[in-house]
């Protein structure tokens, strides 16, 4: 397709349109009839199961979408990622977060060289580090043993290994790795962030991990800051380069801020900040925490997905179905959300990476070549663990109002639809005796439920039946025909995890490949720093030299008045003062 044309011309997208029609004449009820269709909407890939069933589609809507696919000439732009060609042509840089976790003898070019190599040893490097701090050959200023790791960093440096981490602290063999060991991770500039991070952590034991990639961040380097003072106050100065190491690539800046650049660890241009957990960002403390042998098979998880994504036809391949099925959503029948549901108190931070990785890779407005886009792309992704959301937003996801319940809403409705992520085998199984079922069997019977609920409902002829009264029927009348897919993992050991996390990533690039977007940049995020930028040299002239707020509209201006004069007891030149708690 030439630049001039968008992926709404062709006519694989004027198809799918046309079928919206057909599909609205359906209910799930009867489609979910179909054996036949049911039973080819599974499938299967190292021991997960992916049921697609209950999504409003049936087999003409999946061969329609494939045609969109083959129109947006996705497995070509699969390939030239693997390639390591700039697809992320506004900053001309290759997207490889596939080569952070590829095999030692894989060979994946950037610019035509081999970057596995650099990653390897970058990966020895951490591993060589990560045991001589766990062993204690590595010791801090004073001789003690570092037991406890502060990972400072934002956005995509924070939520992607705070997801990893989360999702392994109640897995058996990653408990015993950790044992007597602690991982905490700041991120927001707030200072109750810093104080709730360094409560109850001695400076004698800590080693704190800087990750910033041109170490300019700017609330990343303020609490480094931060901590390079509770460090200093409490050791001395020279303490810092035996208390904190960092992630960066700006090793000028890096050994001007205190830090010896051999004790640096290096990522690449081509790695986005939301997919980096495989990176330095990500395995360094997990590796300090855990050691360097589990999240090893961290990075086993993800590859075998990269593998099956590059490789599996697209009919069988579980990426590239999750993210059609997105765009069939999204782009023709109007769902703007999605639910994250994970049936597994392990994974409840996914939901939080997940939002980052979808919603700054795919919120996007022009296509690649920046042409204004006339349709839908990205999704509102939100999300809690089951059955904690049941209990709390489930309520708008089964009766809010529904796509064809009022004529006002007949194209675009509060129907949301959902992931519903289910675990065999539980981290940490309970029985009590004479209970019905385990605790665990309990959890699953919610996951199980769930989907049907959402795709058959009630009707007010079953609750009639049922000799509900009058008046609450319309109350308990649940409309049904609402979207949701299920993903059902043999466990979640550090494996899965990477196939899980694997698996998301490459649902939003199979979703911008289509859109004909650039899901690996995120301009967006710039604007607001930018100005926050002023307003920070306002403040500082404020507090310093007690300058008038100037510059800013009558609404920016009256609240930073607002807030000088009510913080008015800010000394203009205080001492040092460090959280205490």
């Amino acid at each position: 397709m030439a630049s001039s044309t968008l992926i709404c011309d062709s006519e694989p997208w004027k198809d799918l349109q046309a079928h919206v029609d057909d599909i609205n004449k359906t209910h799930l009820r009867d489609l979910m009839n179909d054996t036949n269709r049911c039973q080819s909407m599974m499938v299967e890939f190292d021991g997960i199961l992916l049921d697609y069933s209950r999504q409003r589609a049936n087999l003409d809507t999946l061969n329609k979408l494939f045609n969109l696919a083959e129109a947006a000439r996705v497995k070509e732009k699969i390939n030239r990622m693997f390639n390591g060609e700039h697809i992320n042509s506004t900053e001309n840089r290759s997207v490889l977060h596939v080569a952070l976790r590829a095999p030692r003898d894989a060979v994946i070019n950037s610019d035509g060289k081999n970057v596995v190599p650099e990653v390897w040893h970058v990966l020895d490097k951490i591993r060589d580090f990560s045991e001589r701090v766990r062993s204690g050959a590595w010791v801090g200023a004073t001789g003690k043993t570092l037991k406890d790791v502060v990972a400072i960093g934002i956005g995509g440096s924070f939520l992607g290994p705070l997801f990893v981490h989360t999702a392994l602290q109640a897995e058996a063999e990653a408990i015993e790795c950790a044992r007597g060991r602690q991982l905490r991770f700041l991120a927001n500039v707030d200072p109750i962030d810093v104080a709730r991070n360094i409560t109850g952590l001695n400076p004698e034991t800590t080693l704190v991990v800087v990750v910033s990639k041109t170490f300019t961040t700017a609330e990343t380097m303020l609490n480094a800051r931060t901590m390079r003072e509770w460090i200093s106050s409490a050791l001395g100065p020279q303490a810092v380069a035996k208390h904190m190491v960092a992630v960066s690539t700006n090793l000028k800046l890096v050994e001007q801020f205190g830090i010896d650049p051999n004790n640096a660890f290096a990522f690449w241009d081509w790695v986005g900040g939301r997919y980096s957990v495989c990176s330095a960002v990500g395995v360094l403390p997990l590796s300090l925490q855990y050691g360097f042998s589990i999240v090893e098979k961290f990075l086993k998880g993800a590859s075998s997905v990269d593998q099956h994504f590059f490789s599996a036809p697209f009919e069988k391949n579980i990426p590239v179905l999750l993210g059609l099925l997105s765009v069939w959503n999204v782009s023709f029948l109007g769902y703007p959300a999605r639910a994250i549901l994970p049936y597994s108190q392990a994974l409840e931070k996914l939901a939080p990476h997940i939002q980052q990785v979808s919603m700054e890779s795919n919120g996007k407005g022009v296509s690649i070549d920046g042409v204004p886009l006339p349709y839908q792309t990205g999704e509102i992704d939100f999300g809690e663990p089951g059955t904690n959301g049941q209990h709390s937003f489930y309520q708008l996801i089964h009766q809010g109002l529904c796509h064809y319940a009022k004529s006002l809403c007949k194209k675009r409705g509060r129907v949301i639809p959902c992931d519903f992520i289910g675990v065999v085998k539980s981290q940490q199984p309970i029985y009590l005796k004479d209970e019905v079922v385990s605790n665990h069997d309990e959890l699953m019977s919610n996951f199980f439920a769930q989907p049907d609920a959402l795709a058959y409902g009630k009707t007010p002829e079953q609750l009639q039946k049922e000799n509900v009264p009058e008046h609450l029927v319309s109350h308990k009348t649940f409309s049904g025909n609402r979207p949701s897919l299920s993903i059902l993992l043999p466990s979640l050991n550090a494996y899965n995890i990477g196939q899980l996390l694997a698996i998301y990533e490459h649902r939003v690039a199979v979703q911008g490949f289509v859109w004909c977007i650039n899901s690996f940049d995120q301009w967006g995020v710039e604007l607001g720093k930018s100005l926050a930028t002023q307003i920070r040299k306002q403040l500082h002239a404020s507090r310093k030299k007690k300058e008038s707020v100037e510059g800013f509209n009558f609404s920016t201006k009256m609240l930073i008045t607002r807030y000088l004069k009510a913080s008015a007891d800010v000394p203009s030149d205080p001492s040092t003062l460090l959280p205490n708690i």
